[in-house]
């Protein structure tokens, strides 16, 4: 009932005036019963027993009162606040006006379920089948972007490129709102980077997905959920920032709900700049060939807005239908200027050149989404159908010089088309059983042009047309799963089945090379859980997933980063399969809560990328180097053995400490071209998060991760770890909170790699972020809860909660 009354306060009261009944004011007031302070925003419900409906309603002030006119009668009041105990008042007679007194309401730890800190204080839900991460709460990240938020999210890391992986495995899906987005959909490391934090509400960590998800992601999906707030009338949220690399950005949402028509908007604009750095250190095993070693700088300078919009009607009772729209606009600049310094091993002479690549990028999204969602009589029976229309683009333009003379133009112009049909119906069967089906359709279409012109003889650029390609590439794919559910006493378990047929084109019209691939696989899922009291419980989890190679893995033609590197796809290029086992066990106990997981996972045709020699050879300064080639190749099995567990403890109710500890061990066996590629690797990732309220009641949080050394067939990365910290004050009656944040506080976010090779031997330094970043916030809300509560519809989650 709880999750419908806010639906139909604004039709009740309307339609109480509209009717001639005597009306008469029924008060009161709401605290909470442990602190004894005032509940904002608790919502007062009259449930019409005659009628069958709620007769009308209202919210408490900033004082926690309340003052409702209301027919006379006899009703059920309800009184209700987000992670509270509901009070229920059982035929009221109301004949005339009165103060129905205070009334206090207690924690309901019992329906939290796993909850680890409770409503509006909460930063992570920790679940047996996933973790959910609240980024209203979390300072470090306000003013951020989304890829700041996924490092601070459990079991979750960002490395220096800003790719994403989870318990170690690169091989994540991220979506939007329960499905696949153009606004991570062409470089999603660098779209994260550009999506603002303060438009999302929380991020889903599923380690255990169910058949309903799609198959894709070795290593899981991270859902992120975008802002929509679910408060009756007008009300939402302004907030500034700026920093240090310039950075300024300015966000907004807003939402109107009234009657049966709730209209949303989140809008941001994002500008920043940064610094960058990369070496790389390169010494061949040829005594002829000259050492190269490279120090490239850039300045990178980043601005786009962002807007998603949409409007939901409320059809009838039990039936809903959102049309939303997404669009983004953004650009870029990036000044990069590459010091090469060559010394030939035999005479100890060094030579010295300058190639400098000022590259500009432009790129879009435009989504249309349409979701209807039908709820029938028997609770829990439903259906729901989805359609969604995307095009992005991405185009980058870039004009290298040598030593001061221009000698290439290098363009990539990348557009993207998808369509998404997807449709789920649930059933219950009983009380405690129900099944689920449904059907998806991904299509799309991406399209590559990549030119290169060189500088001829007669001082003029001339496109290369054995360098530059067209490259065309479709993926469609079709799905249908089921699953059936059931809970037995302590014992609950959900089994599903899901069957996935994809098709690939390849297509080249400048080489005139085209190549057509199709497989099917079916993905059996198992997650079965097992409450051993109120506190604690287990989960077994297996599923089959796979990796698909995505576009730019699998085109043959090279585009270079430098005259000595250059990346290369692979046409026959396999997906990867994985069969994943887990095992989770989840206990509170006092003020703790420990969730923990025992995993373990088996690959087979892994693709990984491998650096060899490609045979060609370039001059610089009169001297001959090897090129390079840096690509991905099918390389045998992979065994992934794990543990984690996160520790979250709560001394106060100003007090909160979360920590995420894994460690995992990788075994690969494998060569290429004869070449022993194998690898075992031992490594460990933790995080440590902790918020003190201070005196004047200001909150400080400060965020430690560290992410251990790992090896590889060819890689040593080495361990790095970073500080990130923040303040953040409630002012203005606590309408408004203004925060400051510092990240990489010891500008240690840098990523160290030694490569070896079978003909050289290379020392690599990357650092994106520029070292450490100041950002000042400003959030002012309006008519709304200091933290929004979450909405009534779940946006991708499991239908079935284990």
């Amino acid at each position: 009932m709880g999750k419908r009354i806010h639906l139909f306060v604004f039709l009740s009261l309307f339609s109480t005036l509209l009717f001639a009944q005597k009306e008469v004011t029924i008060s009161g007031k709401v605290i909470d019963k442990e602190t004894n302070e005032p509940l904002e925003y608790a919502t007062i419900a009259f449930f019409n027993k005659k009628e069958n409906k709620i007769e009308t309603g209202g919210i408490t002030d900033l004082k926690g009162n309340f003052s409702i006119p209301v027919p006379v009668g006899s009703y059920n009041i309800t009184i209700e606040y987000i992670s509270f105990k509901t009070i229920t008042i059982a035929n009221k007679q109301i004949s005339k006006s009165e103060n129905i007194g205070a009334y206090s309401l207690e924690l309901d730890t019992e329906s939290l379920g796993e909850v680890e800190i409770i409503a509006e204080r909460t930063t992570v839900e920790i679940k047996l089948d996933k973790k959910i991460y609240n980024v209203g709460k979390d300072l470090t990240v306000s003013g951020g972007s989304v890829s700041d938020v996924l490092d601070n999210v459990p079991s979750v890391s960002v490395d220096a490129e800003g790719g994403v992986a989870l318990r170690g495995n690169d091989n994540v899906r991220i979506l939007i709102n329960g499905k696949p987005s153009g606004l991570v959909g062409l470089n999603s490391a660098e779209a994260l980077q550009q999506l603002p934090a303060d438009a999302i509400e929380k991020v889903e960590v599923i380690t255990s997905p169910s058949a309903r998800y799609e198959a894709e992601g070795t290593g899981g999906i991270i859902n992120i959920i975008l802002r929509r707030s679910k408060l009756l009338g007008f009300n939402g949220s302004v907030t500034a920032n700026v920093g240090h690399p310039d950075a300024a950005g300015l966000s907004g949402n807003i939402n109107y709900r009234t009657g049966n028509v709730n209209i949303f908007n989140t809008t941001s604009y994002r500008y920043r700049e940064s610094v960058g750095r990369w070496y790389n250190d390169v010494k061949y095993f040829d005594e002829n060939t000259p050492d190269l070693d490279e120090k490239r700088n850039w300045d990178d300078t980043r601005k786009g807005i962002t807007t998603n919009t949409g409007i939901e009607w409320y059809i009838t009772d039990s039936a809903s239908l959102t049309n939303s729209i997404v669009y983004s606009d953004n650009s870029s600049y990036n000044n990069s200027i590459n010091n090469l310094v060559q010394l030939n091993k035999i005479t100890n002479e060094t030579s010295r050149s300058v190639r400098r690549d000022p590259e500009e990028g432009e790129s879009g999204t435009f989504q249309y989404a349409l979701n209807f969602m039908k709820d029938f009589k028997t609770d829990g029976h439903k259906f729901s159908f989805d359609f969604q229309f995307e095009n992005s683009n991405d185009d980058e333009y870039s004009l290298i010089s040598v030593d001061g003379l221009d000698t290439d133009i290098l363009q990539t112009l990348e557009d993207e088309q998808q369509i998404l049909l997807q449709t789920d119906y649930v059933l219950p069967l009983g009380e405690n059983s129900q099944i689920e089906l449904g059907y998806r359709g991904d299509f799309t279409t991406t399209e590559t042009d990549y030119q290169v012109s060189l500088l001829n003889d007669a001082g003029a650029f001339e496109l290369n047309t054995n360098l530059s390609n067209l490259f065309n590439f479709k993926q469609y794919l079709n799905a249908a799963y089921f699953q059936f559910g059931s809970k037995i006493d302590k014992f609950s378990y959900l089994l599903g089945l899901r069957l996935e047929n994809t098709k690939y084109t390849l297509d080249q019209p400048t080489s005139g090379d085209f190549k057509r691939k199709n497989f099917t696989g079916l993905f059996p899922t198992v997650n079965v859980s097992y409450k051993f009291n109120e506190d604690a419980s287990m989960t077994v989890g297996y599923n089959r997933r796979l990796r698909r190679p995505r576009g730019f893995m699998l085109n043959p033609f090279p585009s270079r980063s430098s005259l000595t590197n250059v990346f290369q796809g692979n046409p026959d290029l396999d997906p990867t399969y994985s069969s994943v086992f887990d095992i989770g066990y989840l206990n509170r106990f006092g003020k703790f809560t420990l969730s923990s997981s025992v995993y373990y996972s088996h690959s087979t045709d892994v693709m990984t990328f491998l650096s060899r020699d490609n045979g060609e050879t370039v001059f610089i300064n009169g001297e001959e180097f090897p090129v390079i080639e840096r690509g991905p190749v099918n390389l045998a099995t992979d065994d992934r053995y794990g543990f984690e567990f996160n520790l979250n403890y709560s001394p106060t109710r100003k007090w909160r400490i979360n920590s995420d500890f894994n460690i995992y061990k990788l075994e690969r066996n494998g060569s290429f071209e004869d070449v022993n590629l194998t690898a075992n690797n031992l490594t460990w990732n933790a995080r440590l998060t902790n918020k003190l309220t201070l005196p004047y009641s200001v909150d400080w949080q400060t965020n430690f991760s560290y992410r251990g050394p790992t090896v590889d067939s060819q890689n040593d990365r080495r361990a790095s770890g970073t500080v990130n910290t923040a303040f953040s004050k409630d002012i203005l009656k606590e309408k408004a909170s203004i925060a400051f944040n510092v990240r990489d506080v010891f500008n240690t976010g840098v990523s160290r790699n030694d490569i070896t090779a079978d003909t050289f031997t290379s020392y690599q330094e990357i650092q994106f972020r520029g070292g450490t970043t100041y950002n000042l916030a400003f959030t002012y809300r309006f008519n709304q809860q200091k933290q929004q509560q979450r909405g009534e519809r779940g946006e991708g989650g499991e239908t079935m909660e284990m």
